[in-house]
């Protein structure tokens, strides 16, 4: 479902933005939801962090290492934090 949002624009802004979506073939409404998603992805925090444990998981496994393996190291830091 979606819904709609007023923003304001300037008159250069409107004008370019509108220039520059023709220019690539686009409806401005898409560009500006490509934009707000491009917005999300860089600054949702969450997202970074599932990519780095899969990172993290991935190479792990690589190197042979299994859920049991990562389960012994975070009880051993854990100890050793104390």
């Amino acid at each position: 479902m979606t819904t709609q949002m007023i923003i304001r624009l300037d008159q250069r802004q409107r004008e370019e933005l509108n220039r520059l979506s023709r220019a690539e073939g686009k409806a401005t409404s898409q560009v500006v939801r490509e934009l707000i998603d491009n917005f999300i992805k860089e600054r949702d925090i969450s997202g970074y962090i599932d990519g780095l444990w899969a990172r993290i998981g991935n190479t792990l496994s690589d190197k042979g290492y299994t859920s049991k393996d990562v389960q012994r190291f975070v009880r051993e830091s854990r100890k050793a934090a104390k």
